[in-house]
């Protein structure tokens, strides 16, 4: 796709309020180097026209645009129903959506802001609950069944205009339906709020006890509060400055990355974030703590 009609694409989603970030040329995924998306979204014009004179894909953070979007995607080749979708007009993510509003007594909600995949499945827009903090769901697991993911916190969606050629499938993201995104239905934050999160445990830290470790320990202990501590918006961005602390100690041979990895993993589990999105989050930012390694005094 002309880039002229990338940078119109991005311009229009950031005059939603909708906060972009660019992805690989013809990909899904942030381009080389662009580590740590989470922290470089945008809604500025000049920013947005500047990052996409070369051909970036369209990237939308739904977290800080207030959204969750729900996609209803295709079955791969050969792929089948697990057996509790094996049911009579059960051919895609469309249809278990459907059948899930039937059971549930409501009207299918697509009177929103709608984009067609590359895979002819489709993306249903809407505004996030407020009150409520939602997080991503894929399939089943957590989610809302077969072939349906959601991305809300934490998560992004391609933007429409995007133009993605694999081995998988090669096609545009294209606008079908562009009106305001309409509210999650109420039933629908209900079926996708978090599981109510255990009680936090204390994580233990064996390190020395003498004055060296003793401060190493304080830094990690003060590091996983900042983690515990964060507001329930805050909770990436807190992670990821936590693992650039701790990982420039991992750079200077006084932490093992196993070690923090472990810590920060089960720091922010137990405030509910996602386990592969808090590895990614812990992995970049040791990436990045690794730029400036820090020692400690004996």
């Amino acid at each position: 796709m002309p880039t002229t009609n990338l940078i119109r694409y991005a311009l229009a989603a950031a005059a939603r309020g909708w906060h972009v970030f660019p992805l690989a040329p013809n990909g899904k995924t942030p381009p080389r180097g662009f580590t740590a998306w989470q922290h470089r979204t945008t809604t500025d014009p000049a920013t947005i026209r500047h990052t996409w004179q070369r051909p970036y894909n369209i990237g939308i953070a739904t977290g800080p645009s207030s959204l969750v979007v729900i996609d209803l995607d295709q079955p791969k080749h050969n792929e089948q129903p697990p057996p509790e979708w094996s049911r009579s007009g059960i051919q895609d993510g469309a249809d278990v959506f459907a059948a899930l509003c039937q059971e549930a007594g409501q009207p299918l909600p697509l009177e929103t802001f709608q984009v067609r995949t590359r895979r002819g499945g489709l993306h249903l827009y809407y505004t996030a609950p407020e009150g409520a903090t939602l997080t991503n769901t894929q399939g089943a697991h957590g989610g809302l069944g077969w072939l349906i993911d959601t991305r809300a916190n934490g998560g992004y969606v391609v933007g429409p205009g995007s133009h993605v050629t694999d081995h998988d499938a090669t096609g545009t993201y294209e606008v079908l339906h562009p009106i305001p995104p309409a509210p999650l239905p109420a039933w629908l934050v209900e079926r996708l709020r978090p599981a109510p999160l255990p009680p936090q445990k204390p994580i233990t830290v064996p390190l020395a006890s003498d004055r060296r470790g003793s401060y190493i320990r304080a830094a990690v202990l003060g590091e996983l509060e900042r983690v515990a501590s964060s507001p329930p918006h805050g909770h990436n961005n807190a992670l990821y400055l936590a693992s650039v602390a701790l990982g420039q100690l991992v750079a200077g041979g006084e932490l093992t990355a196993a070690a923090v990895t472990t810590w920060l993993t089960e720091a922010a589990t137990q405030i509910g974030q996602p386990y592969r999105e808090a590895q990614r989050t812990i992995a970049s930012g040791l990436r990045a703590g690794a730029r400036r390694p820090r020692t400690v005094a004996a």
